[in-house]
């Protein structure tokens, strides 16, 4: 299930960032990490762009969540 909302959110790059997240990462996710993701997806695409990408702070609940998705989506985008 949250994979599935990972891979089809409102925007073409939350679908991009969060889908390949969610493909690599969210097997080894578990627990409070978990709910937080699980949390995290409630959120608007407008915001998550925003702060995945650095241009706005993520709220301090989500802020090292957010910034482990970022490390992620720029490493994705180098290979």
């Amino acid at each position: 299930r949250l994979s599935m909302r990972s891979h089809r959110r409102g925007t073409k790059e939350m679908d991009i960032i969060l889908g390949r997240f969610a493909d690599d990462r969210l097997d080894g996710l578990a627990g409070e990490v978990l709910d937080r993701y699980e949390a995290l997806l409630e959120e608007n695409d407008q915001d998550l762009y925003l702060w995945v990408t650095g241009q706005a702070a993520a709220p301090e609940g989500f802020a090292s969540l957010v910034g482990e998705i970022a490390g992620h989506a720029t490493a994705r985008a180098r290979d």
